[in-house]
């Protein structure tokens, strides 16, 4: 008596059923993915997107610190915001604050948006790509002097990532207005 063999293993993914033929979904995904491809290649044709111009420079050092305060930054707002939540409830005050910044580049604007997004209790919610200005609605802003702290978060952070990546002639403006 032979002790039954057990059937051969597949030695890697297989598309093909047990007649031999590919499998259907392999067909759909594949369809799906060369639709995609060609969608994408057709809007990047057809509309006109401005080139991001990079200032050539990432400054490693200042970005490491950079993040550190960042997630800082997001744990103190995340236990602020639960605070706020739990305490006060529906009575919280919000304004939405115009920012205008110092840079006028797509990336930084883009950079410091989305940071600040990032942190809880603040969101963009209007760029003026004209004059570099964001909008952003603020929780717990109260007055003028809550208003004014959360225009120099945004622009500390912007600072921050001019620092980090932003032109040289960005860099020295920042310096000259750190030092005035």
């Amino acid at each position: 008596m032979t002790a039954p063999t057990s059937p051969p293993r597949a030695t890697g993914p297989t598309h093909r059923s047990a007649s031999g033929q590919i499998d259907r979904k392999t067909i759909w995904v594949s369809a799906a993915l060369l639709f995609g491809a060609l969608i994408a290649v057709v809007v990047a044709r057809l509309f006109y997107l401005p080139p991001v111009e990079l200032g050539g420079r990432f400054n490693v050092l200042r970005a490491a610190p950079f993040a550190v305060i960042f997630l800082g930054k997001v744990v103190a707002a995340s236990f602020q915001v639960l605070f706020l939540a739990v305490a006060r409830g529906p009575r919280v005050i919000s304004a939405v604050v115009a920012v205008p910044l110092r840079s006028h580049s797509d990336l930084l604007v883009t950079a410091t948006g989305h940071v600040i997004s990032l942190i809880p209790g603040s969101v963009v919610v209007e760029v003026d790509r004209s004059t570099s200005t964001l909008y952003i609605h603020g929780i717990n802003v109260r007055d003028a002097e809550d208003a004014a702290k959360l225009r120099k978060e945004v622009r500390d952070t912007e600072a921050g990532l001019i620092r980090i990546m932003g032109t040289k002639a960005e860099l020295s403006a920042l310096q000259q207005e750190v030092a005035a």
